[in-house]
């Protein structure tokens, strides 16, 4: 088994997270086996109850973990199917330290950070090594080197490279080289105080990821190289790519970091064959095609809050030969401005997951323009609702139907808690989580897409399709085209004599690659990009 470490230094949101996807990308078709795991410091147990403004988005996996969006990185780029052994936070690890100590598994020890808790943050490596079998483990640890709450995590990965020994790890840093434009100059100063910070834990970098603007000059590259204690074809150029973070495997690849990491490790490997990689990158820089997209959300001000979504429109894009203009709406402009001006030239129109009722009368009006003017429109969770409650009141003349997580006392409650949340107090962890079974339609617009009739999705909710209005929808030509085994839960609605306008209650985005494109918004993209042609701009 070899292990790699992820580190970063100087500032947050560098891509640690991109680089580990990017090399295992690489590592993967070199033929090895790689799973990652993420390590974060924050002290909630997961990123569930944390707000999109401060974390971004939770990333659902198939076991109903709700974890960091990077996961969803690992997963675009790779094969690995990812459980909730692959993110672990400083809460996670506390709980379990504290939970120990009541039941009296430290025979009456003190309790302290080394070693107990260290020892937990190991075990973790260790047990994900027994259930993956993998190769190659990838860990990236989150936040900044000299962070006080990534010092544990730091501690217990030196510790562990010490007893994995020499030859079965590797430390990559990802660190900041910034462009000073007033002095027209790159400097590496930042750089070197990052490494010298880590070499002070006890750990230094086999390989230095350098993230910056402009190109690195053998000059700087052999000042980093002397001043960080690393060989200079260890100090690798990690450029802000310039048209889609998938070249970023590419990149490295011309870098060689790949090699050098088979060669730090012990591994001997064939190069890799990134020809269907290349022709990912050549549909997203020259595609045949183009067309607009329209994002109506409430947390459009945060890149990251929709990021899997944004990425799974991509990659419609790329099954379509498709470049995409992803336009960013925010519902609450509609709500003032209305929807004609905003919303004209798009070729189809997307509303998101999300909770809370504010923005949710500006993405109503959003699916009713959508549907009257038969442009083509995708809901995902939230959005199916968003769909049926402008449905009822517009279609069905229910009059101020709504769902009651935004109006307890609505008249036509058209969507409600799920039976199972009723007693729920608890937040962290308690929704309807994870993949579940569905099962479509024969002769639906689903059934078409994904080619099959059963299938799995992953959810994250609470509310659902009240079941009371399922017979007055139906007769009103409203098609459930995916229901739950049991025929309880409404998964999947469409229109008929609509080019296209399905909606989810489960997030299908968790589940697209650049590589293997969500049937979905393969279907989405192609009914957008007829439209966007069938009438002038």
């Amino acid at each position: 088994m070899k292990y790699i470490f992820v580190t970063g230094g100087v500032v947050s949101s560098l891509g640690k997270g991109l680089t580990a996807a990017a090399l295992a990308t690489l590592l993967e078709n070199r033929g090895l086996k790689v799973t990652l795991q993420k390590f974060d410091p924050y002290l909630n147990v997961d990123p569930g109850t944390m707000s999109p403004y401060q974390h971004g988005e939770v990333y659902v996996l198939d076991d109903g973990a709700e974890t960091d969006l990077d996961l969803g990185h690992y997963e675009r780029f790779t094969n690995v199917k990812l459980t909730r052994m692959n993110n672990l936070t400083s809460g996670q690890v506390y709980q379990t330290v504290l939970n120990n100590e009541r039941e009296g598994k430290y025979l009456g020890n003190t309790v302290q950070v080394i070693p107990h808790v260290t020892d937990e943050i190991k075990r973790r490596i260790h047990n994900l090594a027994e259930q993956s079998k993998a190769d190659v483990i990838i860990t990236e640890i989150g936040g900044t080197t000299g962070d006080i709450e990534g010092l544990p995590f730091l501690e217990a990965i030196r510790e562990f490279a010490l007893e994995a020994g020499i030859g079965n790890t590797c430390f990559i840093h990802v660190t900041y080289v910034p462009f000073i434009k007033a002095a027209g100059e790159l400097k590496t100063k930042p750089t070197q105080q990052s490494v010298a910070k880590l070499r002070e834990i006890g750990i230094t970098p086999n390989i230095i990821a350098c993230r910056c603007e402009k190109p690195l000059d053998k000059e700087l590259r052999q000042k980093i190289s002397m001043f960080c204690n690393v060989s200079l074809e260890a100090v690798i150029e990690a450029k802000d790519v310039d048209h889609s973070i998938y070249e970023m495997p590419l990149m490295l690849q011309r870098e060689r970091m790949d090699d050098l990491v088979c060669r730090i490790l012990h591994l001997t490997t064939p190069a890799p064959n990134m020809a269907h990689w290349q022709e990912i990158i050549r549909k997203l820089i020259a595609p045949q095609h183009r067309v607009r997209i329209g994002v109506v959300g409430k947390y459009i001000g945060l890149q990251d809050a929709y990021k899997s979504v944004y990425e799974a429109i991509i990659h419609g894009g790329v099954a379509n030969d498709c470049g995409v203009e992803i336009v960013q709406v925010d519902a609450e402009e509609i709500e003032k401005n209305g929807p004609a001006k905003i919303l004209k030239g798009l070729g189809g129109i997307l509303v998101p997951g999300g909770f809370g009722e504010r923005g949710i009368e500006g993405k109503i009006i959003a699916a009713r323009y959508a549907r009257e003017n038969k442009i083509p429109y995708f809901g995902l969770c939230l959005g199916m609702q968003i769909a049926t409650i402008e449905y009822a009141r517009n279609i069905l003349k229910l009059d101020k139907a709504d769902s009651t997580e935004f109006n307890p006392d609505t008249p036509h409650p058209v969507i409600a808690l799920l039976d199972a949340q009723r007693k729920v107090t608890k937040k962290g962890g308690t929704m309807r989580l994870g993949a579940q079974p569905c099962q479509l339609a024969l002769g639906t617009k689903a059934a078409e897409f994904y080619g099959a009739f059963v299938i799995s999705e992953r959810h994250r909710h609470r509310y659902e399709f009240n079941n009371a209005y399922r017979e007055r929808f139906e007769k009103s030509g409203f098609v459930f085209s995916g229901l739950s085994p049991d025929g309880k839960l409404v998964e999947i609605i469409e229109l008929k004599n609509h080019p296209f306008y399905l909606a989810s209650q489960f997030h299908p985005e968790f589940l697209s690659k650049p590589h293997q494109p969500h049937p979905l918004f393969k279907g989405f993209i192609a009914a957008a990009h007829a439209h966007h042609h069938s009438k002038p701009l």
